[in-house]
């Protein structure tokens, strides 16, 4: 599709899946944003579109839809997607095939198979397909990015994000594996995983090892406050509400991996949507042959976060603290909208984040694979 952007008009978007993601990061930041104009909403669920329905009164009102195929190619420049996991492949592939652009929320696809269905949409449609994970647009990693560029040949990597509590949507589909494809791997691995790629350049993971467990899942406590999911009192009569929705419950809260680049690299990766911590805590630890650095912060937007970004770099024995900028929460996704218009232009951008999402969705399911081992198996596997 061929479309005049900034300069000549404001991107015409529609928001597509009107749950927390849309309404709380990206319906607000779209218009506030001169570069885009919302035109339209679109959501199956009518309890979605009445919510939008109800805050966009008068001149901001906003056409609400109930499925993309009501969507005009010729009326539509961008379509932001943020649908619940399953059906982020269904409804990004059936937009580019219109012709539409795509900025599809993490994570991206569940299986090599949907990355590949993205690919071939893409290809055919002749729209471009754009991700949004915005980590590694914060300015305390990009700060990280720089002392990695002077910390010679990276040899391993640590990545971590933890959180004290923080499981989203108990019993709903966040934690239900047919509908979310996995739990905190696939939630905040994928943040992870992403700010890595510029690390580790187009190298493919050779080796891939892990775990998953989830001791703290089905407690109220560890609910993601932020969410409106507060672990407070049961309502009368909600008991077997409750107990359904832990039965519902098949996913894991927390996942390690250990993972081996083809040229030799090594990875740690730690995701927790809860843990016996304080506070919920972003480390990423880079070794260099020149040196290490490491990065403490708290991403997304639970309030039960550390105070402030922390940047070291460690040479010879002496560690020094680097300054961060303190920026308020959720800058970076203002920021990696202020990318969009010039993502969009780009001719080379088609194909470009299938790239990087095979190579992701590929260390998942491979960590996966490997948590999945029966453990009397590889109790008895030969060392």
């Amino acid at each position: 599709m061929s479309a005049p952007y900034i300069g000549e008009r404001p991107i015409r978007t529609a928001v597509v899946g009107l749950g927390w993601a849309a309404r709380s990061i990206w319906l607000p930041r779209l218009r506030r944003n001169p570069a885009f104009t919302v035109t339209a909403a679109v959501d199956p669920d009518e309890r979605g579109r009445a919510a939008v329905e109800a805050e966009s009164e008068g001149a901001d009102r906003l056409p609400v839809l109930a499925a993309v195929h009501d969507l005009d190619p010729a009326e539509v420049d961008l379509a932001v997607v943020a649908v619940p996991n399953h059906l982020h492949c269904a409804v990004a592939s059936e937009l580019l095939l219109k012709g539409i652009p795509v900025f599809l929320e993490k994570p991206v696809c569940l299986t090599s198979e949907e990355a590949e269905r993205l690919a071939a949409a893409e290809r055919s449609g002749g729209a471009v397909l754009l991700a949004g994970s915005a980590a590694r647009y914060r300015a305390d990693v990009r700060g990280l990015y720089r002392i990695a560029a002077r910390l010679g040949r990276i040899r391993h990597v640590e990545l971590a994000w933890v959180r004290a509590r923080g499981v989203p949507d108990r019993g709903g589909w966040f934690t239900q594996r047919s509908l979310a494809g996995g739990g905190a791997l696939v939630d905040l691995g994928w943040h992870l995983f992403d700010i890595a790629v510029p690390l580790l350049g187009t190298a493919a993971f050779r080796h891939a090892i892990g775990t998953v467990s989830a001791d703290f899942i089905t407690q109220r406590s560890s609910r993601a406050a932020w969410r409106g999911d507060d672990g407070g009192p049961v309502p009368p009569g909600a008991a077997n509400a409750a107990n359904a929705a832990n039965a519902a419950t098949d996913v894991e809260d927390t996942a390690r991996g250990f993972l081996i680049t083809d040229d030799g690299r090594s990875v740690v990766l730690h995701a927790s949507w809860a843990s016996h911590e304080e506070l919920d805590t972003t480390r990423v630890t880079i070794d260099g042959s020149g040196g290490s650095a490491t990065l403490r912060c708290t991403f997304g937007f639970s309030p039960n976060r550390l105070e402030r970004s922390t940047l070291t770099r460690t040479v010879d024995g002496t560690t020094r603290p680097v300054a961060v900028p303190t920026e308020p929460i959720g800058t970076e996704y203002d920021r990696q909208l202020d990318m969009l218009p010039g993502q969009l232009r780009d001719p080379a951008g088609r194909g470009r984040v299938i790239e990087e999402v095979r190579r992701t969705i590929s260390a998942i399911e491979r960590v996966y694979t490997s948590a999945r081992i029966p453990r009397e198996v590889r109790e008895s596997a030969p060392v």
